[in-house]
Parts: structure tokens; sequence; C-alpha cells
């Protein structure tokens, strides 16, 4: 009579142990219980940067490039990507009006 009474209580055993297998690491820290959605970082492309100083707008990512264009202070740039040389310098490539140029980064 012990017999059906042990594999009942064997069969509500391992069904316990799998329930818990199953649904315990959602809750854990490391078991991905984290619901939330990761933080964004997006650029808000509607405010445009402006320069600092007045300063020359170069044909190419280098000292003694030409210069196309002089940028006045307070003038809004469009960054289209950056850049940084050898000796560390980092560089610009903005788009002031309608002219694109290098602007050395201070």
């Amino acid at each position: 009579m012990s017999r059906p009474v042990d594999q009942r209580f064997s069969a509500w055993r391992w069904g316990a142990v799998l329930a818990f297998a199953l649904f315990a690491p959602v809750s854990l820290p490391a078991g991905g219980a984290d619901r939330r959605l990761p933080d964004l970082r997006r650029r808000n492309a509607g405010e445009p940067l402006l320069s600092t100083g007045s300063q020359a707008l170069q044909v190419a990512p280098d000292q003694l490039a030409p210069a196309l264009a002089e940028v006045d202070v307070d003038q809004p740039l469009r960054v289209m990507r950056s850049w940084c040389d050898h000796g560390g310098e980092q560089w610009l490539q903005v788009e002031v009006g309608e002219q694109r140029g290098w602007l050395a980064v201070a």
C-alpha cells in the first residue's frame, strides 16, 4: 500500500522540480527577467552645432591643406564624420551652408 503513495509523491516531487526549473530562472538576476527596453541614445538632428571661433574650413584633414572658406563665430555646422590623424589631432568633416570641409578640433 505504501508503494502507490510513494509513486504519487515522487510524481509531485518531479513536477515541482520541473516547475521550479522552468519558472525560477525568469525571476533570477541572470535569468533574463529584465523586461525593460535598453535606453536608446539618439542624436537630436534638430539642434545644429555652432562654431565657437573663427576658423578655416579646409579641403583635407591636414594643417597644410588649402582653406576653402572662413567659418565665423556662431555659424551653424552639420557634422558629417570625425577623424583622428596619426599625431592624435581630431578633425571633423562639417557642412557649412552648401560647402563641406574639415575643421580641426581644439
